[in-house]
């Protein structure tokens, strides 16, 4: 008993000896690195020790996250190979989205069979996608332009990695894209839209043929999805070690010399997303009486996944179980969540209308606020037309350089703390398509914040039993 008590706040103590000691080193010079060193390391046994205590998976992929870090800090040689495990983690992850958006549409659809709420559904999301990215847009730009980030950027070069090519895409290409040729190419390709696409005209068909008929694949699907729920939580217990993985790579291949120049870029990334949060995500949630406080403790999981993982993707099964919890219906979740992964990306929408500025700002083109426009309107409608290209959005932004005459160069610097910025632009991407689930809900009428509560009383006296 003695001993547990002093075990529970050791992580606490070390954590803040370790801080104080880097904080004189940093002041005056004077702690040797061996003594840090040591600290670190007493410090990342203590909470693998509270891990095993405490047996939570939330706490183990936070200790993983810490663990990543100070592995690819200390130890870059080893770090570097480890991104096998965060890889290995995302396909795991893939291989649940496709039969899931599936299941859960077509039972959606062709369960209830009323086809006139699809249709009502799909406008309302469009119409609200289009109003929150928008704020977006506009809160990226305001943030750019307030900092200036790019300004005296200096040129440096950025050997690590090289961004992949892609070709030029014309309107037509666009729309095409949304649409699918081959079923079995989408679900490979993890082409998301054209999965929701195909699984909606499937829904529809299904609720057009006979009960007799129907019911068989309607039953189906239901339970398709019941067991890609229990498949995700399986696989979440492998979360850790793909956390671990993609931290410790990423802080090893992480040079100081493409980290300052770029320090504030980053700084007005994450505190435009935080501004974003609470002057549009927090009315929208007391607009429509969201019980707040209850909504967090269901979406802090799959946020937390989503930043460690830097994957909006990784998160989209959990944040549908979440939502399902917080009593959004299925159907719902089935139809909003997939299709905001393709047309809501807020954080993704506003970090590009934040770095097509900064490109232009640090090779000292002076951009004027109608052509600021027109840069982010061509961002937005070529960001449809790239999903599951890797590092899509610099891709884009490459595309969009080239267009308007600018050099390519802060891309490539960009390209060097890309990770720390898409860790914060998914977290804000699932944030946002858990409250449109909860608006659109809402927005037709089935969802009743007074029975949250209630679910969940229930929900665990079943689990006790």
């Amino acid at each position: 008993m003695n001993i547990s008590r002093f075990l529970n706040p050791l992580p606490f103590i070390l954590f803040t000896l370790t801080g104080i000691l880097y904080l004189i080193g940093y002041l005056f010079g004077i702690i040797p690195e061996a003594l840090l060193f040591a600290c670190r390391w007493l410090f990342n046994i203590s909470i693998i020790i509270y891990a095993f205590k405490k047996r939570n998976l939330t706490i183990w992929i936070f200790v993983a996250l810490i663990l990543g870090a100070c592995i690819g800090h200390d130890f870059p040689a080893i770090s570097g190979k480890l991104d096998i495990l965060s890889k290995i983690f995302l396909k795991l992850i893939k291989t649940i989205i496709a039969p899931l958006i599936f299941a859960t549409l077509v039972h959606g659809i062709a369960g209830h069979s009323d086809l006139k709420q699809v249709g009502r559904m799909g406008w309302k999301s469009l119409v609200y996608f289009e109003i929150v990215t928008t704020f977006a847009l506009f809160i990226g730009l305001a943030a750019i332009n307030i900092t200036q980030a790019g300004v005296g950027t200096k040129k440096i070069d950025v050997i690590h990695e090289k961004l992949p090519e892609t070709s030029s895409q014309s309107w037509e290409d666009i729309i095409l894209h949304i649409f699918p040729e081959n079923v079995a190419k989408s679900v490979a390709e993890g082409q998301v839209l054209q999965i929701v696409v195909f699984s909606i005209i499937f829904g529809i068909a299904l609720a057009m043929v006979s009960e007799k008929k129907r019911s068989f694949m309607v039953n189906f699907t239901d339970s398709l999805a019941d067991t890609m729920f229990k498949f995700t939580n399986i696989i979440m217990y492998f979360a850790p070690f793909g956390v671990f993985g993609a931290m410790a790579y990423t802080i090893s291949h992480m040079g100081l010399d493409a980290l300052i120049p770029l320090v504030k870029l980053l700084l007005t990334l994450y505190g435009a997303l935080i501004v974003f949060i609470l002057i549009v995500f927090l009315p929208i949630a007391l607009l429509i009486k969201l019980p707040i406080k209850r909504f967090i403790q269901e979406i802090k999981d799959v946020a937390f996944l989503a930043f460690s993982t830097a994957s909006s993707e990784a998160a989209l099964p959990k944040a549908m179980i979440a939502m399902e919890r917080l009593g959004v219906p299925r159907k719902i979740i089935a139809f909003v969540m997939p299709t905001g992964y393709s047309f809501n990306l807020d954080g993704t929408t506003l970090y590009l209308s934040l770095a097509i500025i900064f490109v232009a700002q640090a090779t000292g083109v002076h951009v004027s606020f109608t052509t600021q426009l027109i840069m982010v309107l061509t961002l937005i409608i070529t960001s449809k037309g790239v999903a599951g290209v890797p590092r899509a959005s610099l891709v884009i932004l490459m595309g969009t350089a080239t267009t308007f005459n600018l050099q390519e160069w802060p891309i490539l610097m960009i390209l060097g703390i890309d990770t720390l910025m898409d860790m914060a632009r998914a977290t804000v991407n699932v944030i946002g398509n858990c409250l449109a689930s909860v608006v659109i809900a809402k927005w037709e009428g089935e969802f009743d914040p007074n029975t949250v509560e209630q679910n969940l009383l229930e929900e665990n006296k079943i689990q006790n039993i």
